[in-house]
């Protein structure tokens, strides 16, 4: 069989993965969206480098927009195969498929209202409402564990990766003359202790494994003090400043996180009386698939239900859906707290309230994730800024620009070997990475090697490998 590596080849987004099999069937590990270039990605998202009508599969390692984003492009330009996931996959993507649609819809008329008067070139959406509702047709789910055959010589297996609610590492069996190849794709490999889900699961012995890199450079703070940090933090925007603490979260994953141990500061009395925003419709209908999946939570949350039906609200939250009711938190004078989308400052509601007031002493900003090199959220960041460009308008930075990894969904360098500990490094023919900068993945390749691991491939775009029982050949 061959793999063509399509995207988050040396760079964090844009996961996407061919394989085509001896007897000429398409499978295509994930189909994410290029993020954090802002125009600049709309080229790379445009040319998929594959027909997608060709495409008989696609399996979804989970919901993310990086891993998900162009499904309904796909359907656009023709695909009509099965997207094989698990159950609480397809349940988020019914939104945030939709959720980007709206949004690249609106980008569409902003930019076009700008080209109006020749400041930049009229653009398109990559794909609209309709497109997405419509590709949500074509999902088939299983659960973990659990084998799903596609046919009489391709199976797969997903087993849960502690990213994200129903997030799983794709084990397929492909049988080809006669004998079984197996390729693990990880997909996002979580926390070994995550706030609300569950530790990543072991996966059986494969030839062939495909795996991110993100934070392969990087130990993250310890997961003991999150909540002490987070209750400081608060404490001193909204109590000790008088001003308000600005979350830029993904609304999908992080953003529950963050609910839960806000709900557990307030039932142990330690949060300030503070209003709590949660300012993005797609977190808000995200939280509530959040609740559909108990069975995909760790314990710590199962036995808050015990005494707490909903973990992940109380009296201080308002759930904001409306985009008027959002432009009125601009006007709230009161200390409060806003967590809103996107995570990385890209688009989304946050940007206009990181706007409204990155000028402003009293705000703090609290960046909790991994933001790409070249985004908003990873330039504000910037020690010394004095001042940054938002919206084309440059802005005066006073405000106080905080940071916490230990909310990251990504393990950290010793936390991924400690998963990918599972494998006999002895059985395994290659290592790919993906979905991690260059530099990251250099490191982390010599971790993985200090830990036993051998023939590490680090693949750059377009390339295609032949995968056989022996080792990968690269194909010139």
């Amino acid at each position: 069989m061959q793999i063509e590596f399509l995207g988050a080849t040396r760079e964090v987004t844009g996961s996407k993965f061919l394989i085509t099999t001896k007897l000429g069937k398409k499978i295509l590990l994930d189909c994410g969206m290029f993020q954090g270039k802002g125009m600049e990605t709309d080229s790379a998202n445009r040319n998929l480098g594959f027909d997608p009508k060709q495409i008989d599969h696609l399996i979804l390692s989970h919901a993310h927009i990086d891993h998900s984003g162009l499904i309904p492009y796909m359907y656009r330009q023709g695909f009509r195969g099965s997207i094989i996931c698990t159950a609480a996959t397809r349940s988020l993507c019914t939104y945030m498929l939709l959720d980007s649609a709206g949004i690249q819809e609106l980008d569409a008329k902003y930019y076009n209202r700008k080209a109006a008067f020749g400041h930049v070139r009229a653009t398109t959406p990559l794909y609209d409402t309709t497109h997405a509702q419509k590709s949500m047709e074509l999902f088939i789910t299983t659960e973990f564990n659990r084998r799903f055959y596609i046919d009489n010589e391709i199976s797969v297996k997903f087993f849960a990766t502690g990213h994200l609610l129903g997030a799983g590492c794709a084990v397929l069996d492909i049988v080809e003359n006669g004998k079984t190849i197996r390729v693990g794709y990880t997909g996002d490999i979580g926390r070994q202790k995550s706030s609300i889900l569950s530790t990543p699961k072991a996966f059986p012995q494969c030839d062939y494994i495909i795996t991110e890199s993100t934070y392969g450079n990087r130990i993250h703070e310890p997961e003991e003090n999150i909540k002490e940090q987070l209750c400081d933090i608060v404490y001193h925007t909204c109590v000790e400043k008088r001003g308000k603490l600005i979350i830029p979260s993904f609304a999908v994953g992080r953003t529950q996180d963050i609910l839960y141990i806000l709900n557990e500061l307030y039932n142990e009395q330690k949060l300030p009386p503070v209003k709590i925003f949660v300012d993005s419709p797609l977190a808000v209908n995200a939280t509530t698939v959040f609740s559909q999946y108990t069975e995909y939570l760790n314990d710590n949350v199962k036995n808050t239900m015990l005494y707490d039906d909903d973990p992940f609200n109380f009296n201080s939250v308002s759930y904001i859906k409306d985009a008027v009711q959002s432009k009125k938190i601009n006007k709230y004078r009161k200390p409060c707290v806003i967590i809103s989308a996107s995570g990385m400052l890209e688009a989304g509601r946050v940007k206009h309230h990181v706007a409204n007031n990155i000028m402003k002493p009293s705000t703090t900003i609290l960046m909790v994730g991994y933001c790409s090199p070249t985004s908003l959220g990873s330039r504000i960041q910037a020690a010394g800024l004095k001042k940054i460009s938002i919206f084309g308008s440059e802005i005066a930075v006073r405000a106080e620009i905080r940071s916490m990894e230990a909310f990251s969904g990504h393990g950290d360098y010793r936390e991924m070997i400690k998963y990918l500990k599972c494998q006999n490094p002895n059985l395994l023919k290659n290592i790919f990475l993906v979905h991690g900068e260059y530099n990251v993945q250099e490191f982390y390749r010599q971790q993985l090697q200090s830990s036993g691991f051998r023939n590490i491939i680090i693949p750059q775009k377009d390339e295609k490998y032949i995968l056989n029982d022996t080792e990968a050949l690269k194909i010139k």
